[in-house]
């Protein structure tokens, strides 16, 4: 199973103080496959950590060490984020969120890490598909 990371599970698991750390962490603990996000995600993450280094290092170690895997951004995965911020403009869908939608399209997976119920239970993969959101 391919799960895509999204921001604040990503901070949660870091930040101790987060209230839904724990959570992150028991979820986690049962976890055997792989993650996947961007680095418009990445990029969110340590804008929140900024607070501390040592929790920006912690956040960049989950990419260093393969935690998470981060896909590039290309030209054609960057005109498909900018379609969809203009198809879900009404919410506005922000452009972490418009990478991982397109990552869930181009690797074929609904499932996602995110704390984010009320956009992902919105945004379709492809023209039908819905997320299958943990924890």
């Amino acid at each position: 199973m391919n799960v895509l990371l999204d921001t604040g599970p990503r901070v949660a698991l870091i930040d101790r103080s987060e209230t839904k750390h724990e959570a992150c962490v028991e979820w986690l603990k049962h976890f055997e496959d792989d993650f996947y996000s961007s680095e418009a995600v990445l990029t969110e993450v340590l804008w929140l950590l900024n607070f501390s280094s040592k929790a920006q290092s912690a956040a960049l170690d989950f990419v260093i060490k393969g935690v998470v895997t981060l896909v590039p951004t290309t030209v054609k995965s960057l005109k498909e984020a900018k379609r969809l911020m203009k198809k879900y403009s009404d919410r506005p869908m922000d452009f972490a969120d418009a990478t991982l939608v397109v990552l869930a399209e181009e690797f074929g997976t609904r499932d996602i890490l995110t704390f984010d119920h009320k956009d992902f239970n919105i945004y379709r993969i492809g023209k039908k598909g819905l997320f299958n959101i943990f924890p």
